[in-house]
């Protein structure tokens, strides 16, 4: 019982709605009104403001919520490591990633599936940095792909997976079509289609674009990186994209992909799992294939330059 109610206490936290939280424990919300009161009653302090709608949690509520994540999140390893001993590794993996490095998840996904035939995978593919980071720490990620700084916080260690590198993506009728690479200064030029501001794969670009004295103008701005793809392929618009991205699409036909210079920059991308020990059975498989996945050599030339005519 005490499992359940923890469980309800940590939905009605992350959903901060009783009908919300109630659909996502597949309960009603009378029950679980009720078993969040007897939660109450048996720690003899208030949890949950409660007024005509739900006004959060006590401050002593934040607080058990807490060890509410940590001790399902550690039922849950505890299952998971009884399971594999008995007949290999088996459950849900749960993997975050930012979405410009959502199309090398793949090059995991793939061979851990392979390794571990037991296993579901879920990929959130469209997280930012601060948010895989705060998801690991409430356990509600196994692992994150994203961008490593040098100043990783404490509580995380990363496995590095690849140096995201960046390519012009235009149309074979371009000017620069007859070109081999294009300069961060010639795409600031184009009529662009990048992602939004609010992204840091989009920080990474405009702080190159700054490295190279210019300032692009993005006619078209996007959350999606599919989408970037589907505005060059109008006709009209040009953008620069990850080449993790040419990995999944190629160079779809009548576009070219051009490798962008001056400055030439790429930025470190790995895999990233908390310290805690013992920790989730399924990050720790997941480092462990990581390591010697090769996901940096997969990647590392770009599609043909042009697509098909």
């Amino acid at each position: 019982m005490l499992f359940r109610q923890l469980e309800y206490l940590v939905a009605l936290a992350r959903e901060r709605h009783f009908a919300r939280a109630a659909q996502a424990c597949y309960v009603s919300q009378p029950a679980l009104s009720e078993a969040i009161r007897k939660l109450e009653d048996e720690l003899d302090v208030p949890l949950v403001r409660r007024g005509r709608r739900y006004e959060g949690l006590t401050p002593e509520g934040e607080r058990i919520v807490v060890w509410a994540q940590r001790i399902l999140a550690d039922r849950d390893a505890l299952k998971n490591e009884v399971g594999a001993l008995r007949t290999g590794l088996s459950g849900r993996l749960r993997i975050g990633a930012i979405p410009t490095a959502s199309g090398a998840v793949s090059l995991l996904t793939g061979p851990f599936c392979a390794e571990h035939p037991l296993v579901t995978v879920e990929v959130m593919a469209d997280l930012q940095s601060d948010d895989i980071l705060r998801q690991l720490q409430n356990f509600e990620l196994d692992a994150g792909v994203t961008y490593l700084h040098k100043g990783l916080a404490d509580g995380f260690r990363a496995v590095p997976l690849y140096e995201e590198r960046y390519a012009l993506l235009t149309t074979t009728a371009d000017g620069l079509a007859h070109r081999t690479t294009a300069t961060w200064a010639e795409a600031s030029r184009l009529p662009l289609c990048l992602l939004t501001e609010a992204m840091q794969g989009r920080r990474v670009l405009d702080d190159v674009f700054a490295e190279a004295g210019v300032r692009p103008s993005p006619r078209v701005e996007t959350d999606s990186v599919a989408t970037l793809f589907a505005h060059v392929r109008t006709g009209r618009w040009a953008s620069v994209v990850p080449h993790t991205w040419l990995h999944v699409f190629g160079v779809p036909h009548g576009m070219r992909a051009l490798p962008l210079t001056e400055p030439t920059r790429t930025v470190p991308v790995g895999l990233v799992v908390t310290t805690r020990e013992p920790g989730s059975v399924m990050a720790r498989a997941l480092t462990d294939l990581a390591r010697h996945a090769g996901v940096a050599a997969t990647l590392e030339q770009l599609p043909g330059r042009q697509g098909a005519p």
